[in-house]
């Protein structure tokens, strides 16, 4: 007889459940024993029937034994051990239905039956989402890890390795890789975890066209899942690329971040097609985004570290700043500290060179003065450290226009010589002009001193805040200079007034003695006039009276003729001279007095020499007077010397001949003296041995008279002689 019992269903395994599933298993157990206990009473009714129908003599004991103790153990351990949701679908689906005794067991059988397909499916229902909860937990356990494992590190190429090694393992996968972008270079794989047969590809780069295309693509954040590339729609150079490879199925995933697409995110099969799970499609977009999310914090900490070492660099830069702008600070208040202590130009200038070579590290610095007049420019003032001295040297301005018109016009400018100097080599330079303001420059010949010279190494390059700090030491200098040429201009101006007042008080002592003097003599005169004993003492006296009214006239004409000089209104009337018959009618007067005092008188001038067209009257005046002189102070028993030549026209003299007058006489000035000569009411006393007086007016008015015929007196003494000469235009 077959048998019909259906198997027990084995126990489901120990995880926790859904709530209800426990209730659910006791249920189907419940069941399960029913079904049982129906099947083992239609067997045995279904035999004794059997029996009775066939008529058989006896039963075998062993068979019946059998059975029932088969339906014995069933029945009484109704629960075996189950050893998983496996086995509990294959006990249930194998159950078989009891045979149907009546109608009415057959109905109770079938609910049975019923009950237990649908507590069944239930049950299979619930190991199914354990299942999913035990696959969602591991992959979320190894999620979390790999999590943890790309933000353990802020450098971006250990984040990339660590993501691709992690991937490669989670997925079992040949190869993952990792594509960077580049600007108008392509694509290039930059980190890869790859098993072996298959090669690697870290560090191959792929076209501009190809990556152009991905681009275009994943930055719109869409996905790409390819069982195999031969069925996939790619371009066929992106075909022929993944057949390079070796590769036959592929996931890829964008790195993107705030619609920056920072790269790909790609797994490789290579050993063959691969139908990709859903959950490792999810595995892979997370882990791009905390890739990109890794990579944006790497990003930004080293921004932030960047931003923190350029802050301390700045501040670095700012320190050193401070330390020079106080080192600077310091030198302007030394020199500053001279200048108003100090009205000494020279110390100023050279305190000025010395503080900048030692506050800047120069290799030398030197002060030059300009003579605008001459067209020159003199270093008078240098400190060097390194090069050798160029103190004294004189600039001519027009073999270097373009320098010195800059610095005429109060400008700097620096420059690095491109051939070597004989002297210093190749070196770097500052120019600065040592400029007074136009507005502030009263009492100034000219505006722009001098300047400042700071050499250099030649690959140094003098900051803006270098420049404008030698531009305030170059203003300092200027008003030091400025300041110390106005004092120096003050102290000759009380010098001369002290000379001037000097000079007055001698005039006027001279003037009123000279003037009081002939006036003493007139009346002196007049008195013995008028009590004169006899005609010849008369004519004695009318002749000292005219004597000493001359005299007096002579004085009051000198100081008349002097003052309309001044005054340039002083009448010339121009005639045509031969000098060899107009000079011995001018020396014969002096002849006889030249005689009495025992002294001689040579004058030379040759017989062919050109006529002169000038002012007679201011001449023979002029003449007279310097031989007037040179028979005053000439000692008794010397000599005196008229030479008259012609000094042709040449370049040097505008190609103008003049007459030359030379007086010389044995009279020696005092180089003191010799500057004064010419000045109003200056007496040279010590020349004067005899006393003879004067008001100090005759050589002043001798120079205002040449100067009206636009010629020239100088006057030179040495070894006993002294020498006027005096160059009148012949035309």
């Amino acid at each position: 007889m077959p048998q019909n019992s259906q198997p027990s269903v084995s126990a489901r395994p120990a995880n926790k459940h859904p709530q209800g599933y426990t209730e659910l298993e006791a249920a189907l157990d419940q069941v399960e024993q029913l079904l049982s206990r129906l099947s083992l009473e239609r067997v045995i009714e279904g035999e004794d029937r059997q029996e009775d129908r066939d008529d058989r003599p006896s039963r075998d004991p062993s068979h019946d034994s059998s059975n029932a103790k088969s339906a014995g153990d069933r029945s009484s351990n109704p629960k075996s051990p189950r050893t998983g949701s496996s086995s509990d679908k294959s006990t249930r689906s194998s159950a078989q239905s009891p045979a149907p005794a009546t109608s009415q067991d057959a109905g109770l059988t079938d609910a049975l039956l019923q009950i237990r397909a649908n507590l069944s499916r239930v049950l299979d229902s619930y190991d199914h989402q354990v299942e999913q909860i035990q696959q969602q937990s591991a992959q979320s356990h190894s999620v979390a890890s790999i999590t943890q494992r790309i933000r353990q590190s802020l450098d971006p190429g250990e984040i990339l390795n660590s993501t691709v090694i992690e991937v490669q393992q989670a997925l079992q996968a040949d190869r993952v890789v990792i594509h960077s972008f580049e600007d108008d270079a392509g694509s290039v794989i930059v980190a890869e975890s790859v098993v072996a047969p298959w090669p690697s590809l870290l560090g191959e780069r792929v076209s501009q066209a190809i990556a152009e295309q991905r681009i275009a693509y994943f930055r719109q954040g869409h996905y790409r899942i390819v069982d195999d590339i031969e069925t996939g729609d790619y371009s066929p150079e992106l075909l022929e690329l993944f057949r390079q490879q070796q590769t036959r199925a592929v996931l890829v995933a964008p790195i993107l971040r705030d619609d920056q697409l920072l790269g790909l995110l790609s797994v490789h099969q290579c050993s063959g097609i691969r139908h990709w799970q859903p959950h490792e499609v999810d595995l892979l977009r997370y882990l791009s985004e905390q890739v990109a999310i890794a990579l944006q914090q790497s990003r930004l900490y080293q921004q932030a570290q960047q931003l923190n070492a350029d802050l301390e660099q700045q501040i670095v830069r700012r320190a050193e700043q401070m330390e020079r702008v106080l080192k600077y600070e310091s030198m302007l208040k030394r020199i500053t500290d001279k200048v108003r202590d100090s009205l000494d130009e020279s110390q100023i200038l050279q305190a000025a060179v010395q503080e900048l070579t030692l506050v800047l590290g120069l290799a030398g610095c030197n002060s030059a003065l300009y003579d605008l007049e001459e067209g020159t420019s003199t270093i008078r003032y240098e400190y060097t450290h390194s090069i050798p001295t160029f103190y004294g040297r004189v600039a001519q301005m027009d073999d270097s226009p373009d320098i010195y018109h800059q610095l005429k016009q109060g400008l700097y400018f620096q420059f690095c010589s491109l051939y070597p100097n004989p002297q210093r080599g190749r070196v770097s330079m500052l120019a600065c002009p040592i400029f007074v303001d136009a507005n502030s420059s009263e009492g100034m010949e000219q505006a722009v001193l001098g300047d400042l010279w700071l050499i250099h190494r030649k690959e140094y390059v003098f900051n803006e805040f270098e420049i404008r700090m030698v531009q305030q030491v170059a203003n300092q200098c200027a008003i030091a200079i400025r300041q110390a040429r106005l004092y120096q201009a003050a102290q000759a101006q009380v010098t001369e007034l002290e000379r001037l007042n000097q000079l007055k008080d001698q005039f006027l002592s001279t003037v009123s003695h000279e003037l009081r003097t002939p006036i003493a003599n007139v009346k002196m005169a007049i008195h013995m006039l008028k009590t004169a004993p006899s005609e010849e003492k008369q004519k004695q006296y009318l002749s000292i009276l005219e004597s000493e009214l001359a005299r007096e006239e002579e004085l009051i004409n000198d100081l008349l003729d002097l003052q309309r000089l001044e005054e340039s209104v002083f009448p010339i009337t121009v005639e045509r001279i031969d000098p060899p018959n107009w000079l011995p009618a001018l020396v014969e007067p002096f002849r006889t007095r030249i005689a009495n005092s025992q002294q001689t008188l040579e004058v030379s001038c040759a017989e062919d020499l050109p006529p002169l067209v000038t002012d007679p009257t201011i001449l023979r005046r002029i003449l007279a007077e310097l031989l007037n002189n040179a028979c005053k102070y000439t000692p008794k028993g010397l000599s005196i010397a008229l030479d008259v030549s012609l000094q042709p026209p040449t370049e040097e003299n505008g190609f103008t001949a003049y007459t030359i007058f030379r007086l010389q006489n044995q009279a020696e000035i005092p180089n003191a003296d010799l500057p004064h000569i010419f000045e109003k009411f200056y007496r040279v006393l010590q020349v004067d041995r005899y006393k003879h007086g004067g008001t100090g007016l005759g050589l002043a008015l001798v120079q205002k008279l040449v100067e009206q015929l636009s010629g020239t007196i100088s006057a030179d003494s040495a070894d006993g002689w002294t020498s006027f000469t005096v160059k009148i235009p012949s035309r």
